[in-house]
């Protein structure tokens, strides 16, 4: 019973504590993207700064950081700071730090002038832009997690350098072991190859001495054949010649 308890008690800490670690993460995360779901990115302000004769093209300042992730095209609704007038309708045309040059349609559609005085405060809404800023908080938390990804590898390759001269040395110790046992091994074929040589030698001394042996023993036991076809008396010539008596008697001289 105890155990079985524990065991649901070990299961439930689990897994409070993987949900604890997911939401650290989630939260760590939110602050790491400084991206706020409840903040409406597509609205902010800036001043006309310049424009062009024929005031179509007009330049604005904008202390929203944002504003660098418009592209050349975008649309732009904005209008004057508490005028009350109508959207004006812009395309983004190029990017320039905190100025952006827009592109304006139709002025007189939203404003009753020809032109938008330098200084002019505008109210923009661009819900490209709110897109964008999500899309730019997404790719920046890939962006962390690769640093962290070259964070770790760094922190590796500093230990390991650091430690180089401690791990060198182990290596070495590690290989004059293994060499020293080589060493052992090598001494230990050789003695063993000298016994043996030791060992052939004493045979071979033997065997060698058996083998004249064994010529003795052939020589003597080899089967000769005694019958003649001639004897060797027979083959001797008949000159006719008187054969004294042996032993001869002495001549007295």
């Amino acid at each position: 019973m105890w155990l079985v308890f524990y065991a649901v008690l070990t299961n439930l800490l689990y897994a409070k504590s993987a949900l604890d670690k997911d939401l650290q993460q989630k939260v760590k995360e939110d602050v790491d993207s400084f991206f706020d779901p409840n903040v409406d990115y597509s609205l902010f302000s800036g001043r006309a700064t310049d424009r062009d004769e024929t005031a179509s093209v007009l330049k604005v300042y904008s202390e929203n950081k944002n504003t660098r992730f418009f592209k050349s095209g975008d649309q732009v609704l904005f209008q004057v700071h508490r005028s009350g007038t109508p959207w004006c309708q812009g395309f983004v045309r190029k990017v320039d730090g905190d100025y952006f040059i827009l592109f304006i349609k139709d002025i007189f559609s939203c404003w009753k002038e020809k032109f938008f005085r330098r200084g002019t405060r505008l109210n923009f809404k661009a819900e490209v832009l709110a897109k964008r800023v999500k899309e730019a908080s997404s790719f920046r938390l890939l962006l962390m997690k690769k640093k962290r990804d070259y964070f770790k590898q760094l922190n590796e390759i500093n230990h390991f350098i650091w430690n180089y001269d401690q791990k060198k040395i182990q290596v070495a110790a590690e290989y004059d072991k293994k060499i020293l046992n080589i060493q052992r091994q090598k001494s230990f074929a050789l003695d063993e190859l000298l016994e043996k040589k030791k060992d052939q030698v004493n045979i071979q001394r033997e065997l060698m001495f058996r083998l004249s042996n064994l010529d003795e023993d052939l020589k003597f036991y080899r089967v000769r054949n005694s019958e003649t076809t001639f004897d060797r008396w027979q083959k001797d010539h008949d000159l006719g010649l008187p054969v004294g008596n042996v032993p001869q008697e002495n001549k007295k001289l």
